[in-house]
């Protein structure tokens, strides 16, 4: 009888840590959807709701390492326009307690971004708190 209970606590207890780890998953998605959708329709606030207000974009362009705050870069960058002739795919998810990291593609047609995104689960809502990425050309 104790082992059968034990071995029911501890399938429980499992199932229960996969099912919160493929919620926050789901949520995590959201939340880079959010950005990818932001980006594609050139909607400021659309995207700012996946990122922290002191989030971090780290690249390097042609004069070496920049550092700046996502939301101010982005905020410069996106006006209002046509929707962008792009293919956005969240390709990776990876999860352990209140940090993730979602690995994403942005496809254009002569090259494509790769973005690395680290999320926290702040206030329990998850937030984009870093970006780094590498432009991609295509042969």
């Amino acid at each position: 009888m104790r082992t059968t209970i034990f071995i029911l606590l501890v399938y429980l207890s499992t199932s229960t840590f996969t099912y919160a780890q493929e919620s926050d998953k789901v949520l995590i998605k959201k939340t880079v959807t959010y950005y990818l959708d932001g980006g594609t329709n050139n909607d400021f606030e659309t995207l700012k709701k996946a990122f922290h207000s002191n989030a971090t974009m780290k690249f390097i362009s042609k004069n070496g390492y920049k550092e700046v705050n996502a939301l101010e870069f982005f905020k410069k960058v996106i006006k209002p326009g046509p929707k962008q002739n792009r293919k956005t795919n969240v390709v990776s998810i990876d999860v352990t307690g209140n940090a993730a990291q979602a690995k994403l593609e942005i496809e254009y047609e002569t090259f494509s971004f790769i973005d690395y995104m680290n999320l926290l689960k702040v206030d329990g809502e998850w937030k984009v708190v870093s970006k780094i990425f590498y432009r991609k050309q295509k042969n």
